[in-house]
């Protein structure tokens, strides 16, 4: 039997990091001046973006851009990890 795409078998778990707490704020957003939803952190080099639902979609821009394909959710409660390569959960 094979485990479920995602959790336990993304390729990309290699990348993941000690990347400590990050800010919690947007930076890319604070310098433009615009709002976002929720926020989520680089586990390659802690960098924190704003989320998927928020207008500018930093996290999602720098794994495009950077090239660090998973994040984890920086808010208060949340323990999850997101591959954006695989679009699942990491």
């Amino acid at each position: 039997m094979t485990a479920p795409r995602g959790v336990a078998t993304d390729p990309h778990i290699p990348w993941i990091r000690d990347v400590g707490p990050g800010p919690d704020a947007c930076e890319e957003c604070l310098r433009m001046g615009t709002p976002w939803v929720h926020l989520r952190q680089c586990l390659t080099c802690g960098h924190v973006g704003c989320c998927d639902s928020s207008p500018m979609r930093h996290a999602r821009a720098h794994a495009g851009v950077i090239g660090h394909p998973i994040v984890r959710s920086a808010q208060p409660g949340e323990h999850w990890r997101w591959c954006y390569v695989d679009e699942a959960f990491a």
